[in-house]
């Protein structure tokens, strides 16, 4: 018996290690112990004109904050936000979430918006997924890109954001289901040092550091079980679905199935119309968005986006969706790579 008793506890040692071990290699112990998350500080952004205007241009143009927190008309031209709810949030239109998904009303609102945040939590929720009541926020708000927006465009941000007209709009929580909204707790990183502005007179890091907070990537991209699948960065093949249709993302790097074509002026010319010559582009396409973006600006990102590896993906909405033995999915063209 005392030998049975031994092996028992030697078996549970070495079953206790196995799983340690385990977990430390997989998930890790976020799910289990909650986001790194830093302590909140009583910093405030002060309001000056340069800072509004620019982050009125950056929350409205480039990082899609205006878009994705406000209701839309999609049946109109160039899907527009609703004047009437601007930064007043949504309940998320993409199909295949892991749950009910909620960018929250931003406005200062102070009982059902932003009006009782401090400059510091907002700060912290924009660049390290940590929301004002300490919650893991679900990565679709792309804060593991704004992680390398500048402190100074942060501020611009924020005090944009404490401009806006109240308004009054409830909206039901995020709910994300089991794995999922443990496995998540994973995403948020603290920034704890500096964040410098990008480089002026360097315009492919400009344009890197544009497409980064713009979120680019994050459509144009493939995920597998919500990681993008690096050997086809920028390639397409992220399939949305939602009151704007079904649409699979496009190849945007240089290769001859994706933009080789474009040259500077149709990139502007596509950002500004939405049209590749007479093809609209769907409004998920937040072109109406970044249709305001500098022309600088905008020759900047196709200055980047020429930098990028070749990938050949060929992905064209125009045709049936067949399948497509690089991405494994199913879309226009598919039969054709």
């Amino acid at each position: 018996m005392k030998r049975f008793w031994s092996r028992l506890g030697i078996g549970l040692l070495i079953l206790a290690v196995v799983l340690i071990a385990a977990i430390s290699l997989t998930i890790g112990w976020r799910p289990f112990l909650g986001p790194r998350a830093r302590a909140l500080t009583d910093r405030k952004f002060d309001s000056t004109p340069e800072r509004l205007a620019r982050g009125r241009y950056l929350a409205n143009a480039v990082s899609g904050c205006i878009f994705c927190h406000s209701e839309h008309d999609w049946k109109a031209p160039g899907d527009p936000e609703l004047e009437s709810k601007l930064g007043a949030g949504q309940v998320f239109f993409v199909e295949g979430l892991p749950g009910i998904v909620v960018a929250p009303n931003l406005t200062p609102d102070s009982g059902t918006g932003a009006g009782t945040w401090s400059d510091d939590q907002l700060a912290r929720a924009i660049r390290e997924g940590i929301g004002h009541d300490d919650r893991t926020l679900f990565p679709l708000m792309p804060y593991e890109h704004f992680r390398s927006m500048s402190d100074e465009d942060l501020a611009s941000v924020v005090v944009y954001l404490r401009s806006l007209q109240p308004v009054r709009n409830s909206l039901p929580k995020t709910e994300i289901v089991f794995p999922v909204k443990y496995l998540m707790r994973n995403a948020p990183q603290p920034v704890t040092s500096p964040v410098p502005a990008s480089s002026a007179t360097d315009s492919v890091k400009r344009g890197e550091y544009l497409v980064g907070i713009s979120g680019c990537s994050d459509c144009h991209t493939l995920a597998r079980q919500g990681q993008p699948v690096s050997a086809l960065a920028f390639a397409g093949g992220f399939e949305l679905k939602g009151p704007f249709g079904t649409v699979t993302s496009a190849n945007i790097t240089p290769d001859p199935s994706g933009i080789s074509y474009y040259d500077e002026n149709l990139f502007i010319q596509v950002m500004r119309t939405g049209k590749v010559g007479a093809r609209t582009l769907n409004p998920i396409m937040p072109w109406n968005s970044y249709r305001g973006m500098t022309d600088d600006d905008l020759k900047a990102e196709f200055a980047y986006l020429r930098t990028l590896k070749p990938v050949h993906h060929r992905v064209d909405n125009t045709l049936t969706p067949t399948a497509c033995k690089i991405c494994q999915g199913k879309h226009g063209a598919g039969d054709q790579n």
